[in-house]
């Protein structure tokens, strides 16, 4: 991918990105063959616009997927491949004897720069993806020595001649990219291979001899030969600069088209390796640690050890396998040729054989007691049977590992006691507070607490408050104005033996008491309240008329 003018990736992001990202969609289209066979045709050419007629005649001469399309059918994948981006429109003059062929001749077509790269990336990974390539071994040697020769050149008065130095740092670095493109492609390969737990033991011996070889006589080498180029590259650094600048005057190649597109997305350049620092740093941080994250070569001495490391376990395995502790793998495959060539039934009958897998017919686990499920009904749409996770996972009901030990609940039961014991103080400070306070409401605001186990009272005794009848005009009076049309209300007691103290509510006409609180003002009308000790029996049982006596909160 391309990069702007300030030197920075493209970001994701961007209208820019997403554009050339397109130029991949022809890889994965149903119609993939045919638009690989219509780009290797326009590779093949430069700077020439085809019209669909050419195209076509390239294509049938080829042969392949491509041979096949019509005229109609390749101007639409035509106008598709350009919509994506591989292809441009050109602008050459048509000439055409005749309408027909004017409109299929008027649209031609030229390959776009991001449209050959795909198709040359895409050809390379269809030609050698799956192939070991060689690591080019010698041309460390050759960067090696092309340094030591820059940094005397450099070091000589006047110092080196722009061409010369030229020639030599583009050479340099078409040494150095193709070697490290080459360990990286090697690695790739090997980490295929050595992932795969299916090597027999032709194969474990031939990439035995890879790893305790080649890979060793190229990790031996590029440990040799580092320090050296790094040493190079440390006398050649002071000189970077200078030289560069040089070289910029004596050739500028296409920097001066960049100049002058200032600000044009279509005259971005992409310079030759080695005329920026930023190569050189690169080149530098493959055999030295600049930046605290390891260079490549600490890299490929990890990737050489995690390799053999790879290559022991399959060892291990190869040697439990001829002992038969582990793998049966000449069985399994054996097995799997059966399945391969068996009919349906046959295929059943193999794996009752092999594995003991009978006609799924029930799981031994009861349905409801309510469900009557027929024979018939199918187990896609019958109801669902809750199997145990033990019989599920294991194919057992037998319980696994010790007993649990019986939970202590020793701090839970002196939490609750200690919170009994605080609710009973707090009742009887309340209880305490009301007969301090009684006869005198008017004159104290009693807390919420108070107020609550007042209301209590009050509620209790005017639950087991008893009517009665009225005979007198003026208890009939007394009784319109209690709201009771024709009865009257007999004082009222409710007591707590337990927080020794009792109420009595008397019904009198114009009374007004008024209990304040924490909480806010109750005012009761006809109403008056008397605070006493409550009126326990001699026997020890509850006061008639009077609450049940609160039970001790105990926890066992």
């Amino acid at each position: 991918m391309e990069e702007p003018a300030s030197g920075g990736p493209v970001e994701p992001g961007d209208d820019a990105a997403r554009r050339r990202l397109d130029a991949y969609t022809y890889l994965s289209a149903p119609e993939r063959l045919e638009h690989i066979a219509i780009m290797r045709v326009f590779c093949g050419t430069l700077l020439a616009d085809l019209a669909v007629p050419d195209v076509l005649a390239k294509l049938r001469q080829a042969g392949g997927p491509g041979a096949a399309l019509d005229a109609d059918t390749l101007t639409v994948r035509l106008e598709q491949l350009e919509r994506w981006g591989n292809l441009l429109r050109g602008s050459h003059t048509v000439k055409a004897s005749s309408i027909a062929e004017y409109q299929r001749s008027r649209a031609r077509y030229q390959l776009s720069r991001v449209g050959e790269r795909v198709q040359r990336d895409a050809d390379g990974v269809l030609a050698e993806a799956d192939a070991a390539r060689e690591v080019s071994n010698e041309l460390l040697a050759l960067v090696e020595r092309g340094l030591r020769e820059l940094v005397e050149l450099v070091g000589e008065p006047g110092g080196v001649e722009p061409q010369e130095g030229l020639e030599r740092i583009s050479t340099l670095f078409v040494q150095f990219t193709e070697f490290a493109d080459s360990v990286r492609d090697f690695y790739a390969y090997l980490g295929q291979v050595l992932a795969r737990y299916d090597l027999d033991s032709a194969e474990y011996q031939g990439f035995k001899e890879l790893l305790l070889d080649y890979v060793e006589a190229i990790t031996e080498d590029v440990a040799f030969r580092a320090p050296r180029i790094s040493a190079a590259l440390d006398t050649l650094w002071p000189h970077l600069p200078g030289l560069l600048e040089r070289l910029d005057a004596h050739a500028q190649g296409l920097a001066g088209l960049s100049a002058q597109g200032e600000g044009r997305s279509d005259a971005r350049v992409q310079r030759s390796r080695g005329r920026e620092l930023a190569d050189w740093e690169g080149l530098r941080g493959w055999f030295r640690d600049t930046d605290g994250q390891g260079s490549q070569v600490d890299q490929l001495r990890d990737a050489t050890l995690r390799a053999l490391q790879s290559l022991l376990a399959n060892a291990k395995r190869m040697l439990r396998s001829a002992t038969g502790e582990m793998s049966r793998r000449r069985d399994l495959l054996r097995l799997a040729r059966w399945f391969d060539e068996a009919a349906p039934q046959d295929a059943h009958d193999i794996a009752v054989a092999a594995f003991g897998l009978y006609g799924a017919r029930h799981l031994g686990v009861p349905p409801g007691s309510d469900e009557v499920v027929p024979a018939y009904t199918s187990w896609w749409t019958g109801p669902v049977v809750e199997v145990p996770v033990a019989l599920r996972e294991r194919g057992s009901r037998a319980q696994r590992g010790r007993t649990a030990a019986v939970e202590d609940h020793s701090a839970q039961k002196r939490r609750l006691r200690e919170a009994a014991r605080e609710k009973a103080a707090a009742r009887r400070a309340a209880a305490d507070e009301l007969r301090s306070a009684a006869g005198r409401f008017d004159d104290v605001r009693l807390t919420s607490a108070a107020l609550n186990l007042l209301l209590e009272l009050l509620a209790t005794a005017l639950g087991n408050a008893r009517l009665r009848r009225v005979g007198t005009a003026s208890e009939a009076s007394t009784a319109s104005e209690a709201g009771a049309a024709g009865f009257g209300l007999d004082d009222a007691r409710s007591e707590d033996a337990d927080l020794d103290i009792g109420l009595t509510v008397h019904r009198a006409a114009g009374a007004r008491t008024l209990l304040r609180s924490a909480d806010g003002d109750l005012l009761l009308d006809d109403l008056e309240l008397g605070i006493g000790r409550a009126r326990v029996p001699s026997d020890g049982s509850a006061p008639a008329g009077g609450t049940e006596a609160e039970a001790e909160v105990s926890v066992s």
